[in-house]
């Protein structure tokens, strides 16, 4: 697993020197984190729709300002242990999941194969029309981290296994997932407004599609289209709901083992013509892509941390989020922590010992059978896990990534305008197919 985290010696004298330099952004990650959440959710109506702003959106872009800012520059060493720590806290996140997914395995099993047809929908259109798109726009390789999927909380998770947090992939998936944080919504409930007035498709094909795999785009989807019907409200929110739980379930198993593959191929396939060309480019562009790659290869030197480290780190920051999001400190949530935590201890031990699967796919199944129906301590597990409020785990995530941010601002910056058409592209193209998908597998069953 690539997540720049090694157990630990404490033998040696750069494993106390690593403990005094993550004190820093231990500081700033508390501080930025728990602000976060106490300032809350900022909603603005547009009167065509609304933009939900989260804490999670202010934890990156407070972390960002730090991290890019000149008055006081946040040394290149702290970004990378902020860095080291995103691989960690993505796995808490993975872990948390897990226990959303085991209490809904009985209702995945009876959602029926018109719900698990129309996924395919999501897979085809960020791959097949996104993905062409950032390729023409010269995107680089941060175009497979943002057009395999519409890149929310887990895919954080997968790239960084794949490629590493240092990636060009792992800044696709930041540069889009803040674009649909940002706009998603609001867009998601533009478009479903007006596929619904279009009377084209079945209001439930369109239910089953607005579940893209992110909350608040689904519900903005699934409101526009219960003003239009109103009368079948119920099963419009139910169909919703479902939908975007099995994205969610199988977007790990879907991500890690086909859309992620199967992008990266495509990008290869797309790219050899430009591969071709960019060995006839002038001498000063030679020279201004080495100094580029060089300065990319400078930021890009892994900081190693003992795991316990991080573990500590992140547990202290993630309790205090989520007293806050919960707005009193609860045993329950330190519980829930311990559990997450050794979860991951575990799963990164199967993965190390069995070398063929990841610990993100062992943390998600053994999480999943761990807190099903059908264990014995399922019940007692998942209501400790559970009080721990996922997008409060997401602002942790989010202020790691921030505040690692300005040693990515050259890649970011030639990413820059490119991301708004991609995404608009890879959000119509999954939401629409998979409503296509959907209506015809509705029609068939």
């Amino acid at each position: 697993m690539n997540t720049s985290v090694t157990p630990a010696k404490p033998a040696e004298r750069s494993a106390s020197v690593r403990l005094k330099n993550a004190w820093p952004i231990l500081a700033l990650a508390f501080i930025i984190a728990v602000g976060s959440q106490a300032i809350g959710s900022l909603t603005i109506d547009l009167g065509v729709g609304t933009i939900i702003i989260f804490p999670m959106v202010w934890a990156i872009l407070i972390g960002a300002v730090v991290s890019v800012q000149t008055i006081k520059p946040l040394g290149l060493n702290l970004q990378k242990i902020a860095n080291a720590f995103v691989g960690i806290a993505v796995m808490l996140l993975v872990a948390r999941l897990a226990f959303s997914i085991g209490p809904s395995l009985p209702l995945l099993l009876d959602a029926g194969p018109a719900l698990l047809v129309q996924e395919i929908g999501h897979l085809l259109g960020t791959v097949a029309l996104a993905l062409p798109l950032a390729v023409l726009l010269r995107m680089g390789k941060s175009t497979v981290g943002a057009t395999f999927s519409l890149d929310r909380e887990p895919a954080f998770a997968m790239v960084s296994e794949k490629y590493g947090p240092d990636s060009d992939q792992y800044r696709g998936v930041l540069a889009m997932y803040v674009f649909g944080t940002l706009f998603g919504a609001v867009y998601i409930s533009l478009l479903a407004s007006l596929l619904t007035s279009a009377d084209i498709f079945d209001p439930l094909a369109l239910a089953m599609g607005a579940g893209v795999g992110s909350g608040s785009m689904m519900a903005a989807a699934a409101a526009s289209i219960v003003a239009q019907f109103p009368a079948q409200a119920e099963q419009i929110l139910a169909m919703a709901a479902v939908s975007n739980l099995i994205t969610t379930v199988l977007g790990v198993y879907v991500g890690i083992y086909i859309a992620l593959p199967l992008a990266d191929r495509f990008y290869r396939l797309l790219t050899r013509k430009q591969v071709d060309q960019q060995q006839a480019v002038d001498a000063t562009t030679v020279d201004e892509n080495r100094r580029f790659r060089e300065a990319a290869a400078e930021a890009a030197a892994p900081v190693k941390l003992p795991i316990w480290l991080a573990m500590s780190v992140l547990s202290i920051v993630g309790i205090a989020t989520a007293s806050v999001a919960a707005k009193s400190f609860s045993w329950s949530i330190v519980g829930g922590y311990a559990i997450m935590v050794a979860l991951i201890l575990v799963s990164m031990f199967l993965a190390k010992v069995s070398r063929k699967i990841s610990a993100i796919v062992w943390a998600t199944t053994i999480g999943a059978l761990i807190s099903s129906p059908w264990s014995p301590v399922g019940e007692l597990l998942t209501a400790l896990v559970t009080s721990v409020d996922f997008l409060s785990l997401a602002t942790v995530v989010l202020v790691s990534a921030g505040l690692s941010l300005g040693k990515d601002m050259p890649l970011l910056k030639r990413i820059g305008w490119k991301i708004i058409p991609v995404g608009l592209v890879a959000i119509t193209a999954s939401f629409v197919l998979s409503t296509v998908f959907a209506e015809f597998s509705l029609g068939f069953w």
